[in-house]
């Protein structure tokens, strides 16, 4: 124990005596790097700590303005050094260096970077055309003020991984065909409803794709081939001064549809389009205005009867027609009426007794 000691007292008298010959500036680097660590150190004795860029930049520059300073050697480094590898310091040092000579100037030559919103018309113009080649493009792009070259626009479409015209390949999808002619299809369907003492009513509706106006054909307990034939026939002639005309007829393979049924469509030179068995998506728009239907009017109420119920979708369809905007008309509705008014009282009338409300400017 007492050699221990003695040994203690001259290592640290011998240290002693090395700090007292070392210059000041060399003592402030070892004082600012043993700080350093020794706030790491603290730092640790809670959880593990990871060296943030900041601190590793503080000690890879304090070591090597120490080394470059006294000419110290990577052993007599590891004496200031104690948390970390003296060559770990280094090499982020060395990293330091690397990235200071590595790193980009701007440019400051050269033509002026292509604007974003000119790259973004660009790539539009291309996703909806497939078909346009650069000079296409340039041209379309020049009538809007426009005047990138060619190459800019083929150096674009690379960078959006678009190849050239001759290489893309344009599909017609069904939703395109669908979008071309919305306005000459007609679609229809049936749904029910139960009365309050659970009789069974069915509904028969038509709707137009493009404008959504639905037209309610009639309601019946017993929608026999009769029935249905004369609701077509009404139909028909509801139909017979509409520009364009109906050259596309929708249902589904339901047997009320009978013959005679499709045979009345016919006579207008309608083509008949019979959806797959279960495909309800094969006629989406018809079955969403039946769950919009039950949504706003007819889960509110108690049908009474069939002229209840006649009476109600009436006064239900004649508000969606004329005064319900649809999210899929962009907040329009299926029969325009004149041009809103922003002055004046806000004012509701109420619609199927006030189950739903209707907001309009009083004059």
């Amino acid at each position: 124990m007492v050699w221990f000691i003695l040994g203690h007292l001259f290592t640290t008298l011998l240290t002693w005596v090395q700090i007292g010959r070392l210059p000041e500036q060399e003592k402030d680097l070892e004082i600012l790097l043993l700080r350093q660590q020794l706030d790491i150190l603290e730092r640790r004795l809670d959880k593990p700590v990871r060296l943030s860029k900041v601190e590793k930049l503080t000690l890879a520059v304090l070591a090597a303005k120490l080394k470059a300073t006294t000419k110290r050697s990577t052993a007599r480094l590891r004496a200031v050094i104690r948390l970390f590898q003296t060559e770990t310091v280094l090499k982020w040092h060395r990293e330091l260096v690397r990235r200071k000579w590595t790193h980009r100037q701007p440019n400051r030559g050269g033509r002026p970077r292509t604007s974003m919103e000119l790259e973004a018309l660009i790539v539009r113009f291309v996703r909806e055309n497939p078909d346009w080649g650069y000079g296409k493009l340039e041209g379309e792009l020049r009538k809007l003020g426009c005047t990138p070259s060619e190459q800019t626009i083929a150096d674009i479409l690379d960078h959006h991984g678009i190849p050239p015209a001759p290489q893309r390949k344009p599909s017609v999808s069904w939703r395109h065909l669908m979008a071309h002619c919305k306005a000459q299809l007609l679609a229809c369907d049936f749904f029910t409803v139960d009365t309050l003492f659970l009789q069974t009513v069915y509904v028969l509706f038509f709707i137009e794709l493009q404008t959504r106006r639905v037209y309610l054909a009639g309601c019946t307990r017993h929608p026999d081939a009769e029935w249905v034939t004369q609701q077509a026939r009404q139909m028909v002639w509801q139909l017979e001064d509409r520009d364009p005309t109906i050259h596309f007829f929708i249902h589904d393979r339901d047997t009320k549809f009978v013959t005679a049924f499709d045979t009345v469509f016919r006579s207008t030179d309608a083509h008949i389009i019979r959806t797959p068995f279960r495909a309800l998506n094969a006629n989406a728009y018809a079955e969403r205005w039946v769950r919009t239907a039950r949504t706003e009017c007819l889960n509110k109420l108690i049908i009474v009867n069939e002229a209840h119920l006649r009476h109600v979708l009436s006064e239900y369809v004649s508000y969606d027609n004329l005064l319900r905007p649809h999210q899929g008309l962009d907040q329009q509705r299926p029969i325009p009426s004149s041009t809103p008014t922003f002055a004046g009282t806000v004012c509701s009338r109420p619609v199927l007794g006030g189950i739903i409300h209707d907001h309009y400017r009083a004059a």
